[in-house]
């Protein structure tokens, strides 16, 4: 896994005291990331937050959404929005026309599926997608959130000058990442590495 750290038994202080060293060289300037949904995120997020970072300079995208009104219990960009906008941060909705930017740091999950935003197995994501934003519907619909769903593409993600994945102490997710970063299976997670390899860019996993 060449130019993959793996840093294990982290807590959600530990991945924003990492956070924050990233992010304090980057807002010098403006800056951008993506950041996931999910339940492993927000603690993190909560943490981040209350640090002594010029928020201000910071544009969050989420990675993905669900189609749903952001005062929903099942929208990620309501949830991020309420806990990065308090801090000085710009949180950008997702939509079909957006133009997402260069990343300073492209921060996913995973799912046990190997599905990476809401790029599931089932929707054929590919590294060389001339789109940047897709509107889709995974199959099958997970039944905590049955939603249609939005998302940045492989080549969206990658527009970032390093990857982080949290993985939430999952065993099960461990061993699929480990198996998509040595290149035996093509899942999401997979395809997206295999890109992220080629292009040197490094990748960061809290596992």
């Amino acid at each position: 896994m060449s130019g993959t750290t793996i840093i294990e038994g982290a807590g959600p202080a530990a991945v924003a005291d990492w956070l924050e060293r990233r992010l304090r060289d980057a807002l010098l300037a403006q800056a951008a990331i993506c950041v996931p949904g999910g339940a492993t995120p927000f603690p993190i997020i909560e943490s981040l937050v209350g640090r002594d970072l010029t928020f201000g300079r910071l544009a969050v995208w989420p990675n993905d959404d669900r189609i749903v009104p952001e005062d929903h219990e099942a929208s990620n960009t309501g949830k991020i929005r309420a806990l990065f906008e308090p801090a000085g941060a710009e949180v950008v909705a997702l939509t079909e026309a957006a133009r997402p930017p260069h990343f300073a740091l492209t921060w996913l999950g995973m799912g046990a599926d190997g599905h990476i935003a809401s790029l599931f197995p089932n929707t054929n994501p590919l590294a060389g997608d001339h789109r940047a934003v897709r509107r889709l519907t995974p199959d099958p619909l997970p039944a905590h959130a049955p939603f249609d769903r939005i998302t940045l593409t492989i080549p969206a993600l990658l527009d970032s000058d390093a990857l982080l994945f949290t993985l939430g102490g999952a065993a099960d997710k461990r061993a699929v990442f480990d198996a998509a970063a040595r290149g035996e299976n093509d899942l999401p997670v997979a395809r997206l590495l295999g890109a992220a390899r080629a292009r040197g860019i490094p990748v960061t996993v809290f596992a």
